[in-house]
């Protein structure tokens, strides 16, 4: 009897492996594919000086060295305001409340970008399966990852770390140079 378990846990094991490399390929080549122009990214980054004067340890931490703040202790998870989300570093456009909800993981999750453009994403192998990391286009921040798990439309979680964000309220678009995006909240 023990044997035959051993063998059933021998074959799922080898099953999940098998598909966690193929789904894993799968995304890495689309993700490896959405990557901007080089001399794009990183174009609105500050200097190492100015980052550490103007963010706090965990949004250094963040978007500098690829943290991950814990989950449901952080700034947004639970926010459900009308606005945008903009990265913390640069202030480019990247999330609209609008495309927001509450995956059940702890940190805001969002079903698409608000500016495609603004964001790339790329292959992250830290982990002993692949996962497609999202990173800001201007300031190259890292932001969090995407997985091909969630609601309709689009089938995808964006799962972002508070820390890595700047929430702007749809009231205060206009005033904060995000105007263009109040017709969203109409």
């Amino acid at each position: 009897m023990m044997g035959r378990i051993a063998v059933y846990v021998g074959v799922g094991i080898a099953a999940v492996a098998v598909y966690a490399f193929t789904a894993g390929r799968q995304r890495a080549t689309a993700a490896e594919s959405a990557a901007p122009p080089q001399d794009s990214v990183g174009a609105l980054r500050p200097t190492e000086a100015q980052l550490r004067e103007v963010l706090s340890d965990m949004q250094y931490r963040v978007t500098q060295n690829d943290g991950t703040e814990p989950p449901y202790n952080n700034e947004y998870h639970d926010l459900k305001a009308d606005g945008i989300y903009v990265d913390v570093v640069s202030g480019e456009a990247l999330f609209s409340s609008r495309d927001k909800y509450d995956s059940g993981t702890g940190w805001p999750s969002f079903t698409k970008p608000l500016e495609t453009e603004n964001v790339y994403t790329k292959v992250d192998r830290f982990l002993a399966v692949e996962r497609t990391e999202v990173r800001s286009v201007g300031a190259d921040s890292h932001l969090g990852h995407v997985f091909p798990d969630g609601p309709q439309p689009t089938g995808l979680r964006y799962c972002m770390n508070s820390a890595a964000l700047r929430f702007i309220p749809a009231d205060s678009l206009e005033a904060a140079g995000y105007g263009q995006y109040r017709a969203l909240f109409n």
